[in-house]
């Protein structure tokens, strides 16, 4: 290989490096509330709700402190259907996807932006439903990804297992 060809490969391989991105949160909490599900004019399902993660660490004195943040979550398809009928306020949920931010102009003119995280996959941990079932450890389907148009074929559904 010639200088030429060999200078060529190492900037092509940083271009390839540095142009790769990734998206992926992961995230075990608890609902601070029951979902809420929507629908699009298309009649795609959204379920929205807001989980609680809790964080507890010594300060630089030795003290013990705890905080909470609260993250956002959207759901699509019939995962989250699954989650609106399942999961109810204070269930512990293990949700896999993405960061997404959303901007607009409220009614003053100002900017806001707001991170929410799509979800891919949930996962529902501990207690028990209203009927009475054990759903530890059940998971919902992957989500739908949103296209804007809505499909009934079940073709590209994943296998049930």
């Amino acid at each position: 290989m010639s200088i030429s060809e060999n200078v060529t490969n190492k900037i092509n391989r940083r271009k390839i490096t540095m142009a790769a991105s990734f998206n992926k949160v992961i995230i075990l909490g608890n609902l601070t509330r029951d979902p809420e599900l929507k629908y699009t004019a298309q009649g795609t399902t959204i379920a929205n709700f807001s989980i609680a993660v809790n964080r507890s660490y010594k300060d630089k004195d030795g003290d013990f402190k705890k905080e909470v943040a609260y993250f956002k979550i959207v759901v699509w398809g019939k995962t989250g259907e699954s989650c609106s009928k399942y999961l109810s306020k204070g269930r512990p949920v293990l949700v896999e996807g993405r960061l997404n931010n959303n901007s607009w102009e409220d009614k003053d003119g100002n900017k806001r932006v707001t991170t929410e995280i799509v979800a891919d996959s949930v996962s529902f941990l501990g207690s028990v439903d209203n009927g009475g079932h054990d759903n530890s450890g059940e998971t919902a389907q992957p989500a739908e990804p949103f296209t804007g148009e809505e499909d009934d074929d079940d073709a590209n559904e994943p296998p049930p297992f």
